[in-house]
């Protein structure tokens, strides 16, 4: 190897042997054997800033508490932590090139971390990256902990931080609704269902069902937010807490609620707490619940904007791009379009949570970098997909107010209204005789003298029957 070469690389080693690692990498040997090992979704734990942060609340907290217990050198514990600050703040996420899907329940993640605050621990005290006598990844950054405690509670503690701003995103979709619920309030309209007419409504009433369904969520976001408070650090291998001081569990959490102004606490049953995904199955179906919830809308928006000659057109949607190659007319549903499919990315991910949840084995489920990979990615995509249709669609949505009463008043649906007056068999014939005829219920019920004019009027106005 020439000096060119040499000046690329440190050589570092473990259990099996020496490794290149990049001259300038905070990360090291067992960073980049998994490197090598797992080539499989193209994106790193990089992409997820809010796991790395969490990471360095853990290992703050643990150095804290590690120096608390007198375990951990001051010297070292200082540096350790002034390395983690670096973490949180983000100056370290470069430094994380490790595969999101990777085998070993985590240890790929947890060791970049720990070896990243090593190398930056030892940089502050003046000495070598790579050479840990002084300060070792595992033997002092990892002191009283194992993977099996840290990234459980990494990834808890990164999703809570995440779903704020799902929350923001979910505020901002039901306030828009709201207010084209109150703009729409005066806009007369036909109810569906089975996609058959049904009754008049006000498309007021129905963007205002929706920002509804929308608030419900809002509220149980806040719920599911505290399942994930509930952390298992102090827990070590599987639960039991070998290698860690006794009360360990409750000191580190404390010091780590402190750091994060999360209200956490250690699990009742620690050995539990790390073989459990439950929490994460249970936040992985409220974001289905919402992709399902606002799929449907979108559904809605596409069907009521359909046409805009030969559809529905009770409204029209924002023109967001031409909507085809060749024919030039056509503006597309583009932005429902693409939360439809933000939806179902996030349908699917659950199923993959769910089947990794289900795959744990006795007392560690090995499975968890699936689950934090498709929950992250989840709530991204939802908080993304949210924020693009709440302000590139439904803030600039138009009602056609001509086209929706007209189709109210062409409606056999309005029949309905009749029934008290004229029971339902001869409602049925008269809704009958307007099909086969083309001819409006109005016309029909006035020429056959069921009702006069004046009762016919008030009976069938749109205003009357909402």
């Amino acid at each position: 190897m020439g000096g060119a070469s040499m000046k690329k690389f440190r050589i570092e080693h473990d259990s099996l042997g020496e490794k290149q690692v990049p001259v300038d990498a905070y990360y090291g040997v067992q960073t980049v054997r998994a490197m090598e090992n797992f080539v499989i979704s193209n994106t790193t734990i990089s992409a997820f800033p809010e796991y790395i942060k969490a990471l360095g609340y853990i290992k703050k907290a643990c150095a804290l508490a590690n120096m608390e217990f007198k375990i951990l050198d001051k010297q070292v514990g200082e540096v350790i932590i002034k390395a983690s600050e670096e973490m949180i703040a983000g100056k370290m996420n470069d430094q994380f090139p490790i595969d999101a899907i990777q085998g070993g329940a985590g240890t790929s993640v947890n060791m970049n971390a720990n070896e990243v605050i090593a190398n930056r621990a030892l940089e502050l005290l003046g000495k070598e990256r790579g050479v840990y006598d002084a300060v070792h990844p595992n033997n002092h950054v990892n002191l009283s902990q194992s993977t099996n405690d840290v990234c459980p509670s990494g990834i808890r503690i990164a999703i809570h931080h995440m779903l704020d701003d799902l929350l923001v995103a979910l505020k901002g979709l039901q306030k828009a609704l709201a207010d084209k619920g109150v703009e729409f309030s005066d806009v007369v309209k036909m109810g569906r269902t089975q996609l058959q007419d049904a009754v008049p409504m006000t498309l007021g009433m129905e963007f205002a069902s929706w920002a509804v369904s929308v608030e419900e969520d809002i509220v149980r976001l806040k719920e599911v937010q505290t399942l994930l408070t509930e952390i298992n650090m102090g827990g070590t291998a599987i639960g039991t807490g070998i290698n860690a001081p006794k009360g360990y569990a409750k000191v580190v959490t404390a010091h780590l609620a402190k750091l994060t102004k999360l209200p956490l606490y250690p699990a009742k049953d620690l050995v539990q707490a790390t073989q459990d995904s439950g929490a994460f199955v249970e936040v992985s179906g409220f974001l289905r619940r919402i992709a399902v919830k606002v799929s449907k809308i979108c559904n809605d928006l596409r069907l009521l904007s359909s046409g805009p000659r030969t559809g529905i057109s009770e409204i029209t949607l924002p023109p967001m791009q031409p909507g085809s190659s060749i024919m030039p007319g056509k503006v597309n549903p583009v932005i429902p379009e693409v939360m439809n499919q933000v939806a179902f990315d996030v349908i699917g991910n659950d199923v993959a949570v769910a089947i990794a949840a289900e795959a744990g084995q006795l007392e560690l489920n090995v499975m968890e970098p699936l689950i934090a990979y498709k929950i992250f990615t989840s709530i991204e995509r939802l908080t993304r997909g949210l924020a693009t249709l709440t302000e590139k669609c439904i803030v600039g949505i138009i009602a056609n107010r001509d086209r929706s009463r007209s189709l109210v008043e062409n409606s056999i649906g309005i029949i309905t209204a009749l029934v008290p007056r004229l029971g339902y068999e001869l409602c049925a014939q008269i809704a009958k005789k307007a099909q086969k005829t083309g001819g409006s219920v109005y016309e029909i019920v006035l020429k056959e003298g069921h009702l006069s004019k004046e009762e016919l009027d008030q009976l069938l106005s749109p205003d009357t029957m909402l």
